[in-house]
């Protein structure tokens, strides 16, 4: 395969010259088939850490149509390697299909809707926390598929994008990048700083319960399990609270 300007195999220089220089459609549909196998491997790097109900068939859709874009607007006279120009449009490609994807089975996702509302009946005839066991009852379904709705539905506001790709924690725009670090910590940028002090404040404006959550987890680094210890909650309970958590928090990033 191609690896720069100076290095292309004649026959595939001629292609780029043609679509170029030309408007080839022949010539076009070759190179998107030359280059193929660039959607394949970063569909494969991608699905490896996507849950098993996401169609790879759909990420290989948008890659494609990445792909194509990456062919339409590449300018091999400027000396760069096509392979990592088209690697970042297949990628963006892919992530925007990826975030219209509702990363939970609708099944799970409607089971946890009727949950949190049986939680929210419970707590307002009783006039504290609703247990598992009461929110089954209410329910009638078993308290292990409560917990694990509930678990599911939490793990996945956490993860989100932000773990599709194996340097997503790195990311300045990562979760675990911004929730993370105090304000006046040395080391930052004034930049990283007010970034830290606006997540702080979002913090400070979430229902008291979910931030204990969130600051015992981020900040404290106790276990969802020492959480659920300290609060009286099982496990999943408190992953379905950070998750409702960190929605709020990014739609309050966000605004």
């Amino acid at each position: 395969m191609a690896s720069d300007t100076t290095t292309f195999p004649d026959e595939l220089a001629e292609l780029w010259q043609a679509y170029r220089e030309k408007n080839s459609q022949q010539a076009r549909e070759r190179l998107i088939l030359q280059y193929a196998p660039l959607v394949k491997y970063v569909v494969g790097r991608i699905a490896g850490r996507l849950p098993g109900h996401v169609d790879r068939a759909d990420l290989i859709s948008s890659g494609v149509f990445g792909l194509i874009d990456a062919v339409e607007r590449f300018d091999p006279r400027r000396g760069a390697r096509f392979e990592s120009y088209a690697l970042l449009r297949i990628r963006g490609a892919i992530m925007d299909e990826l975030r219209g994807i509702d990363w939970v089975p609708r099944s799970v996702r409607s089971m946890a809707r009727q949950i949190e509302q049986a939680q929210q009946d419970l707590e307002s005839e009783l006039q504290r926390t609703a247990s598992d066991d009461e929110v089954a009852g209410r329910l009638g379904l078993a308290v292990q598929d409560v917990r694990s709705a509930m678990q599911q539905v939490g793990e996945a506001s956490v993860l989100g994008l932000d773990h599709v790709t194996s340097d997503a924690e790195e990311s300045p725009n990562s979760l675990l990048h911004r929730v993370s670090g105090l304000p006046g910590e040395p080391g930052h940028t004034p930049a990283e700083q007010e970034q830290r002090t606006q997540v702080v404040e979002s913090i400070n404006e979430l229902e008291e319960r979910e931030r204990l959550v969130v600051t015992l987890y981020y900040y404290g680094g106790l276990t969802l399990a020492d959480i659920a210890e300290v609060l009286g909650l099982s496990e999943a309970r408190v992953c379905q609270m950070r998750g409702h958590a960190l929605r709020e928090l990014r739609l309050l990033w966000a605004s």
